[in-house]
């Protein structure tokens, strides 16, 4: 008792706490008691599924219903992070309440709409899993295929994306025409401009290891729908295995990507990305980020 006297005076909760482990340093219920306060402190999920959304409130019931419920079946320790990216609708309360009521569920709030790929950095940033996953919040591709990935990961990979193209048969509802050709052509600038062999890099399903998907979501530039192919650019020049799986995918039609607006904005970010590279950004990036972890430990 003699050890924490002084301090009892002047100071509150934190005091306490030392005073019960200097009172009862021998007791096994204060043993275990800061057995599980250390617990609570350093609790990291094996799993982190994550879902970048911008005004989903017709959709992201039923994804987070579908989510759970396979959590569940799975017996995962997991979090669901929902990303609101300055929706209008009312997305960002329904989430309020399955957090209310799902304590694995949490909400990040984007400061206004920021872009998919922000939403994406800014939710696997705050993820703290061993592995990683974000997908669309409609759940075009279904989160079972999660499994298949993570599996990629445990056997290695260190990042494993889904892939339409890989095996088309698995498209359970097609693109229309147009959009089908615009993403060929996309997918040949991405291996022309990026050096991007993968047969598929716009699926929104990607799963990483926590290592691998912090260093790399710590230098992403891109911040709208263009940010794909620079994380998986980024990937190849951390020297990070990826690894591109066939997974299930259904198209929807309430898709808010515009295949001619958009796709003319990433053809840019595209060359944004060559032009980071060139220019030693994301060398300037990788100080910063190695910067970061030497403070942190």
């Amino acid at each position: 008792m003699r050890c924490a006297a002084k301090e009892s005076e002047n100071c509150g909760a934190e005091t306490i706490f030392v005073v019960a482990i200097c009172d009862f340093s021998r007791s096994p219920e204060t043993i275990f008691a800061i057995k599980v306060v250390e617990s609570i402190l350093t609790y990291m999920p094996e799993y982190s599924i994550v879902f970048p959304a911008y005004n989903e409130s017709e959709r992201i019931t039923r994804s987070l219903d579908q989510a759970l419920q396979f959590v569940a079946q799975q017996g995962w320790d997991a979090e669901v992070i929902v990303v609101n990216d300055g929706s209008r609708d009312d997305t960002a309360d329904i989430v309020r309440r399955y957090a209310a009521l799902h304590p694995i569920v949490h909400l990040l709030e984007n400061p206004g709409n920021r872009g998919k790929g922000y939403s994406v950095r800014n939710g696997v940033l705050h993820a703290t899993g061993d592995y990683i996953l974000f997908c669309d919040s409609d759940l075009s591709s279904p989160i079972r295929e999660a499994t298949t990935l993570f599996d990629a990961l445990r056997t290695g990979a260190d990042v494993a994306i889904g892939s339409r193209w890989l095996n088309p048969a698995l498209m359970t509802e097609r693109q229309p025409v147009f959009r089908q050709i615009a993403g060929r052509v996309f997918n040949l600038l991405n291996r022309t401009i990026l050096g991007l062999k993968f047969k598929d890099t716009q699926c929104g399903m990607k799963a990483f290891t926590r290592e691998a998907a912090h260093n790399i979501f710590a230098r992403q530039r891109v911040e709208r729908w263009g940010f794909d192919p620079e994380i998986l650019f980024l990937a190849r020049k951390l020297g990070y295995r990826t690894v591109e799986i066939a997974v299930e995918w259904a198209h929807d039609d309430r898709s808010k990507i515009n295949p001619v607006v958009d796709g003319m904005k990433m053809f840019l970010e595209m060359l944004q990305i060559r032009w980071n590279s060139a220019s030693g950004r994301y060398v300037k990036a990788e100080l910063e980020v190695s910067a970061n972890q030497i403070a942190n430990k």
